[in-house]
């Protein structure tokens, strides 16, 4: 539908005579001017926000702007924003570590102490509501020009059966040579393992014990005490701990791994936490037993949350090495070995099978894990699935479980090459997982190749994407200010307003309570088209409002009061004033999204019956399409508009 000015607003905008408009035969600026002017006029009319939705901007206090690098909705209903130290060097030196609790009901914002930094962790919905953070920062890069020192991993071992020892950050190693390497953080090595040996004589006579100690260790990231290549060192060799006298010395010593002038990536951290929405706090739990900076987090059907890739502690990716959390002993176990480039987008499926798309951010080669497939957990085997297109192009790709989840068909959009790669894809595809022998097929084309898209899970079983760049974190000022639905049964793309904050790299959107969605962050290597300036952090936030939030109000569907635990029936009922208008139901998930990864959302197809001034839903008892936690029931009409959401607790 075209949009036309009303003669007031013509008189208006060429009203000063026709100066605007003559001034832009010769100004560009000026007819710029009026274009936009125009153009906020048109997007500000009933008939196209009924049509498109439409675009406002949050009004955030400036003590409270941060770095949005990870959002998560909580079962309060508020937002939580982890910045930590928001990738910016200065505040992690500083130990400046951010976390933001936003109620978009209020506009309101709070300050939360962040114990760790937090900086590119992962994070997953809890059973009984709380989020777990895990993994974060213990180190930013250095590029390569600029290493002084050279540095590695040294293994510290400890053959002391009686007793762990901790070495503080500053721990001074000194090889045979003379050159001294000191550590970077500290590091507790525990006890070492007596063994014992039976042996026999040839008689058969049981001969004496004998026991042996194997020594434990750990690993710590150390650096050359001076500047210069002399410290370089690829030889394996034993390192003595300065300071240690007697036994202790004997006991302990270092082993050092390569230690260089490369590059030296970003590090990770071990440290849990529980964010307890209810008080509002992070509360530690056991660390992890690898370091993850950059790793997924999947809560699975038994409510316990696996953890997978990132980098380590020497800022090495992680060959394979993955844990599971358990929320109700809150401690880590061993889970099954298999790579993965960091934030891989895993999800869920029936059967309690976790399907890879493909989709991941940032770390890893370009020739090692980037083919999907499906990932049996107990048996740890993994099946590679075909079909999907631009197979070099998955990198910060977006990726979800499309509505309803009770179809098992995963969408993957967009992506770019590896790394700094200039590369950026239009496709779109789909897998069945129900399918005997499941694999992609290419669906709708983006408006153009795109990164760092984000896709969000609508209550009327539409995908709404937006925001993402044409090129390497908006190189060459290439942000897209692009919006559009995807509708599954149609297989294609609908137009929706356009955005005016560009979002790229560290972006994030998610899915509100009252249906509308909220978009942050973006993280721009430059400010200009010609790559001079650096870029800004972007800390505004965008909210969209849906068409169907323009519909007639007092017809929008209304729950009424219902029970917040869900009855072990699976069955609950709600009150409602007009049942007549309710025409579906939705169990949906609430995201915990960083880097366009955002794997806990999804949305659940319930069965639904109408009474006098009642709607019953019917919620599946399958845990691995409906894990135990926190939802959002949303009710719709026959158009699609919905209801608020009604917090429901799945155990």
């Amino acid at each position: 539908m075209a949009y036309r000015p009303t003669k007031k607003f013509k008189k208006t905008l060429l009203g000063g005579g026709a100066v605007v408009v003559l001034a832009g035969l010769n100004a560009p600026a000026a007819l710029t001017f009026a274009e936009e002017k125009y153009h906020a006029y048109k997007i500000a009319q009933p008939g196209y926000k009924a049509q498109y939705g439409s675009w406002s901007t949050v009004d955030i206090p400036e003590k409270y702007r941060t770095n949005a690098i990870h959002a998560a909705l909580l079962n309060t209903g508020k937002v939580l924003i982890i910045a930590g130290s928001g990738n910016e060097q200065k505040k992690f030196d500083e130990g400046t570590f951010e976390t933001v609790l936003w109620d978009p009901k209020d506009n309101s914002f709070e300050l939360v102490p962040t114990p760790e930094d937090f900086f590119c962790a992962g994070h997953a919905q809890l059973p009984d509501g709380r989020l777990l953070v895990a993994g974060g920062t213990a180190r930013y890069e250095v590029l390569g020009d600029q290493v002084m020192r050279a540095g590695g991993g040294m293994r510290v071992k400890n053959e002391n059966p009686d007793k762990a020892i901790t070495f503080k950050k500053g721990t001074r190693f000194r090889s045979p040579s003379g050159v001294t390497y000191v550590s970077k953080f500290d590091v507790t090595v525990p006890k070492a393992k007596r063994q014992f040996k039976i042996s026999y004589a040839k008689s058969g006579r049981m001969l004496p014990w004998k026991t042996s100690v194997k020594a434990a260790e750990a690993r710590v990231f150390v650096e050359a005490a001076e500047e210069g290549p002399r410290a370089v060192t690829k030889e394996a060799a034993q390192y003595e701990i300065v300071g240690l006298k007697g036994e202790d010395a004997d006991n302990a010593y270092g082993l050092a791994e390569a230690i260089t002038m490369d590059k030296q990536d970003f590090q990770g951290i071990r440290a849990a936490y529980e964010f307890d929405p209810k008080a509002e706090r992070y509360i530690p739990v056991d660390p992890m037993k690898e370091a993850r900076w950059y790793p997924t987090l999947v809560t699975l059907q038994d409510g316990k949350v696996l953890a997978v890739s990132g980098l380590d502690d020497v800022g090495a990716i992680l060959s394979g090495d993955n844990e599971y959390y358990d929320p109700k002993t809150k401690k880590w176990s061993k889970a099954p070995f298999r790579y993965f480039p960091t934030y891989p987008a895993l999800f869920l499926t029936k059967g309690g099978k976790v399907f890879y798309s493909g989709a991941n951010a940032g770390y890893g080669p370009a020739d090692k894990g980037r083919e999907p497939g499906i990932w049996d957990l107990e048996k740890n085997t993994f099946k590679k699935v075909g079909g999907l297109t631009d197979l070099d192009q998955t990198e910060t790709a977006a990726s979800l479980v499309l509505p309803p989840a009770q179809d098992q068909r995963v969408m993957i959009l967009g992506g770019g090459g590896v790394g700094e790669s200039g590369k950026a894809t239009g496709r779109t595809a789909i897998i069945d997982l129900d399918e005997d022998s499941p694999v992609f097929k290419t669906g709708p084309q983006l408006p153009q190749g795109t990164r760092y898209l984000n896709s969000v899970i609508m209550p009327d079983d539409t995908v709404f994407t937006s925001g993402g760049s044409k090129d390497y974190r908006g190189r060459g000022a290439s942000n897209i200010l692009k919006a559009q639905f995807y509708d599954p049964k149609a297989n294609a793309f609908k137009a929706a307003a356009e955005p005016t904050v560009g979002r790229n790299y560290h972006s994030e959107a998610l899915l509100l309570p009252d249906g509308r969605v909220v978009t942050f962050g973006s993280d721009s290597l430059f400010g200009d088209k010609d790559n001079t300036k650096l870029g800004k952090f972007e800390q505004r936030m965008e909210i969209y409002t849906p068409p169907y939030l323009f519909r007639d109000k007092a017809l929008r569907p209304v729950l009424g009061a219902g029970p917040r635990e869900l009855p072990a029936s699976g069955v609950a009922t709600f009150k409602s004033a007009h049942p007549e208008r309710i025409a579906r139901a939705r169990l949906m998930r609430p995201s915990a999204v960083t880097h366009t990864t955002d794997v806990e959302q999804r949305s659940i197809e319930l069965k639904l019956r109408k009474g006098r001034s009642a709607v019953t839903v019917e919620v599946p008892g399958d845990k691995s399409l409906v894990p135990p936690g926190w939802y959002m029931l949303f009710v719709t009409d026959a158009e699609g508009t919905p209801s608020e959401a009604k917090w429901i607790h799945v155990r």
